[in-house]
């Protein structure tokens, strides 16, 4: 029996129906039994840093601390776990595949290896060990595309020495690495637990960068005029000399030609074949302006393609092959009538060398093989699918038409040969008539072409403008680069404009704005790796080296390390201009010296100075053992004082339980019992008229006499005071007020200051 493995319920189906599969999803094709199982996406993932190492490193990895960057990647044992609603999915996949004589991975063929990944770690995760591994390499999900790949399935001999294996399984690990640069950002920038995480990657750094750039050119761009001689004749065609110079204004400009006529130099003929096929990100982009977000563009593309609407979507291919070509072929009258175009036009019907090759795995977006028979029908799929389905169709269609036909002219004016002007007059429009790309005729378009007199004129012009960045200008430069591709562009725009709490870009119907979080971020990526355009380039070409056995995947994870290192450096220095030019206060860019230990039989990572003292290693393991430990020398803001105290545990706000050194008593300085008074911690008086009782410590200061006075008298004190979650010093500030806690008011002092 061989057993399928698919990546999704939808591809189960469309196997199931290509291969003759019964509702069991069982079946025979080309002599051979086989089941279908699916999964749903990954399944498995890597465990979280703490539980990655030794237990006595878990809180070095588990705490955010810039003093425990860079890890060491020797340390990882690279875990992976059960993702958290997969167990009855992988229960029904062993149910499905155990007992197979031979498991083929049917995943996605991506590039990038992700599919085959997917499946092995399903494969070896559940411990199946058939006779056999094979894998299914398909274009799409036509039928006659799986039933190909059924029948050519290539044998894997090792799952784990399987090139898209070695190329996946290095990425996966360099991004799981890459969270570090999160840490970095999110503790440079003065965030703490709670307050979101600064979230940094090799694509999303990219888009900050690039945005960044085109919003700071555009703020600081300043209109310069400038005026020179030109020549216009009678149809509008401008001449100009790159001899000409410019002036600051216009009455500069030196009045010395008179009207000539004009010499035509040159008219070709020329042609020009239809533009490329679209990607995932152009056509998001293209679709922001209708004030479609790119989530909702991806949802709505992937249920189309579930039901073979739209072809795969995360494609990297920019032409089909010619067996896609002549798929679709029977079908482009009935797509041309669905999205209004005459099908009269696409006369050329024969595969383009420009959009047809041989090669290639999906193939690039286009309309699938299930033509609906209404635009209406596609509602059905969610927001924007009818504005999806017709610009791929447009796209596509457009390959079908003639090549746009337009008459090249060039002249001169005569008396002044400098003066050079040019025309396109265009004859046929082919393809402009299905899908113009631009919308916008080329500024030399002239119906009428080059006419026969010049007349100068002063022409005034201005410094170019940078663009507006908007979606559709982002994904072509990050295309100009080679950051990722059209589906993780997209993806990763979703998730940096849609991101609830931190979200880095804003996106306005495709116009994009800097979020407070995407600038302070951008503020902080100046001369790191993270935010250099050629890191992804590096990171996919050692991919491919690692796959090939040129490079080893252990030396190339170890070079993460000193990139960390660098990159702390730099987003260092780089907050302080940051906090500088956006008005934010100082504060501190790592987490105060702390110390790692094993408390009450679990490991614990705990600050080490309490109110300037730095406890001793001895007094750590004091403490870690259970021990209650003397601080002589605390500083507070009257001098210094006296305590003890041992490990405990508290209560942040946020929710999260840590552990801290805690204040059990007053010592006297040489470390004898301080005597108490019957009240203990507590003082009385009168305050606003009416007796009081109040607590006279707070957060680790014990008001003088003095300070009792004035908080009775209602004046407001400050003083030095100790967080009880990092350790470190700061300056209260306050007065007694009427507080409630858990239903039962009383009389505290109230911070209002800090």
């Amino acid at each position: 029996m061989i057993g399928i493995l698919c990546e999704k319920p939808s591809a189960q189906r469309n196997f199931a129906k290509a291969l003759g599969a019964n509702s069991s999803f069982k079946g025979t094709y080309n002599g051979e039994s086989f089941v279908i199982a699916a999964a749903r996406g990954h399944l498995y993932e890597f465990e979280d840093p703490k539980t990655q190492v030794d237990p006595t490193l878990a809180s070095k990895y588990g705490v955010w601390s810039l003093t425990n960057l860079p890890w060491d990647e020797r340390d990882i044992r690279w875990k992976y776990k059960k993702n958290s609603d997969a167990a009855p999915t992988l229960k029904a996949i062993e149910a499905t595949l155990k007992g197979c004589d031979e498991l083929v991975i049917a995943c996605d063929v991506d590039p990038s290896g992700e599919g085959f990944l997917l499946g092995a770690e399903i494969m070896l995760g559940l411990r199946l060990r058939p006779k056999k591994f094979s894998r299914m390499y398909f274009a799409d999900e036509a039928p006659a595309s799986i039933q190909k790949a059924f029948r050519d399935r290539k044998v894997v001999p090792d799952l784990l020495r399987d090139r898209e294996y070695l190329m996946a399984y290095y990425r996966a690990r360099w991004d799981w690495l890459s969270m570090q640069w999160t840490r970095i950002a999110t503790i440079c920038a003065g965030m703490r637990f709670g307050d979101g995480q600064l979230r940094q990657g090799r694509l999303k750094s990219a888009m900050v960068q690039i945005v960044g750039d085109g919003l700071k050119a555009l703020a600081e761009y300043k209109p310069v005029p400038f005026y020179s001689n030109k020549f216009k004749d009678e149809n509008g065609v401008v001449y100009t000399s790159k001899k000409e110079p410019t002036f600051d204004a216009k009455d500069k400009v030196p009045r010395t030609y008179a009207p000539s006529p004009v010499t035509k130099d040159e008219t070709k003929l020329m042609k020009t074949p239809p533009p490329r096929l679209i990607d995932l990100a152009t056509l998001s982009a293209r679709l922001a302006a209708k004030g479609l977000k790119s989530k909702q563009v991806l949802a709505t593309y992937q249920k189309m393609y579930e039901s073979q609407v739209v072809s795969y979507p995360r494609t990297e291919d920019k032409v089909i092959t010619p067996e896609q070509f002549n798929e679709l072929l029977p079908k482009v009258d009935a797509i041309a009538a669905l999205v209004g175009v005459d099908a009269k036009l696409l006369t050329h019907r024969t595969p383009r060398a420009t959009h047809v090759k041989n090669g290639g795995a999906h193939g690039a977006n286009r309309p699938g093989p299930n033509v609906p028979k209404r635009l209406d029908d596609l509602t059905q799929y969610g927001p924007g699918a009818k504005e999806i389905y017709v610009l791929l169709a447009h796209n596509y269609l457009a390959m079908l038409a003639e090549d746009y036909e337009y008459e090249s002219q060039k002249g001169h004016v005569t008396k002044y040969p400098d003066f050079v002007g040019s025309a396109q007059v265009p004859k046929k429009m082919g393809w402009k008539q299905v899908f113009d790309e631009d919308a916008e005729p080329p500024e030399d378009e002239n119906a009428t072409g080059i006419g026969t007199t010049a007349t100068p004129f002063v022409a005034e012009g201005v410094n170019k403008k940078p663009p507006t960045p908007t979606m559709k200008w982002l994904m072509a430069q990050l295309e100009k680069h080679d950051v990722g591709t059209g589906a993780t562009r997209t993806s990763t725009y979703a998730d940096v404009t849609g991101d609830p709490k931190c979200p880095l870009l804003a996106d306005t119907r495709g116009k994009i704005s800097m979020t407070q979080f995407g600038e302070m971020s951008y503020r902080l990526l100046p001369g790191t790796h993270i935010g250099d355009l050629k890191l992804t380039e590096s990171l996919e070409a050692d991919m491919r080296a690692v796959a090939d056995g040129k490079k080893s995947p252990d030396v190339c994870l170890h070079e993460v390390q000193q990139l960390v290192l660098d990159d702390i450096d730099v987003m260092k220095k780089n907050a302080v201009e940051m906090r500088a030019s956006m008005g934010i206060p100082t504060a501190p860019t790592d987490e105060p010296e702390r110390y790692d230990g094993t408390w009450k039989g679990k490991p614990v990572s705990f600050v080490r100075t309490y109110f300037g003292h730095r406890f001793t290693d001895d007094e750590c393991r004091d403490l870690c053992a259970g021990k209650e430990v003397q601080v002589l020398d605390a500083k507070g803001s009257n001098g210094t004082f006296a305590c003890r105290g041992s490990l405990g545990e508290k209560i942040a706000k946020s929710g999260r339980t840590y552990v801290t050194f805690v204040l059990s008593g007053y010592l006297n300085n040489d470390g004898t019992e301080r005597r108490q008074t019957s009240s203990g911690d507590y003082v009385t008086g009168k305050w606003k008229g009416k007796q009081v009782r109040f607590k006279r410590v707070f957060s680790g200061h014990m008001f003088t006499d003095a300070e009792v006075a004035d908080l009775l008298a209602g004046k407001e004190i400050s003083f030095e005071a100790v967080s009880a979650r990092t350790g470190s010093t700061y300056t209260a500030q306050g007065k007694l007020a009427n507080q409630t806690y858990n239903g039962v008011s009383y009389v505290g002092f109230a911070l209002n200051k800090r």
